[in-house]
């Protein structure tokens, strides 16, 4: 019985060394942050569209994320991201900070769309305007407030802009896949901000 004791107890102290040594592997998160100084200023100026996101990368030094803006009109998708950047390898272990997507609606002709990560950004994309006559819009986030973790290799839908020929567009749930594909085709043009880690093989 003494014997079991003992087994019992060295089994334990085992687990427990085990345990505490295990590497902690933290998750890169991140949020929607709609009541940031960003979005404040933007809307105060009155220059378009802005989504802000809280983002945290752990491993940034052996990690790769890419971030995008896919296009739609009337069902078909734009051959090429309208946007995009693509960065990684950072001298950091950690990154964190603000993380975006903004468009200005500067002429008649044309709207300028833009994308922002920690401590870098893309030069501002003129496309067609998204003035249209006629056409009712709606944007909003895809993800809540509280932090949201992502997946090595995982694909993240983070923001949704969109217009509809009539007068009134439908909800949607943006964490349905299916439903998403239904919103790509009822609606006349529809723009997704989406991200995705990878790790980096430099």
């Amino acid at each position: 019985m003494k014997k079991i004791k003992l087994i019992f107890i060295a089994v334990l102290i085992f687990l427990l060394i085990s345990g505490c040594t295990k590497p902690n592997k933290e998750t890169a998160t991140i949020s929607a942050n709609a009541d940031s100084e960003y979005i404040h200023t933007f809307k105060d100026l009155n220059l378009g569209i802005l989504f802000d996101f809280n983002f945290r990368l752990p491993d940034a030094d052996k990690r790769m994320v890419t971030i995008w803006v896919e296009g739609y009109q009337d069902g078909e998708k734009e051959p090429d991201p309208l946007t995009q950047i693509a960065y990684g390898s950072s001298p950091q272990q950690v990154t964190e900070g603000h993380l975006g997507f903004g468009i200005i609606n500067s002429t008649t002709e044309e709207s300028i769309l833009f994308l922002y990560a920690p401590s870098v950004s893309t030069s501002p994309v003129k496309i067609e305007s998204l003035n249209v006559p006629n056409r009712f819009s709606a944007w909003d986030y895809a993800i809540g407030d509280e932090k949201v973790a992502l997946s090595l290799g995982e694909t993240k839908l983070l923001a949704v802009y969109r217009q509809s020929a009539g007068n009134a567009i439908r909800t949607y749930d943006f964490q349905d896949e299916e439903a998403v594909k239904q919103m790509i085709k009822e609606d006349s043009r529809v723009l997704l901000l989406k991200m995705k880690i990878e790790e980096s093989h430099e």
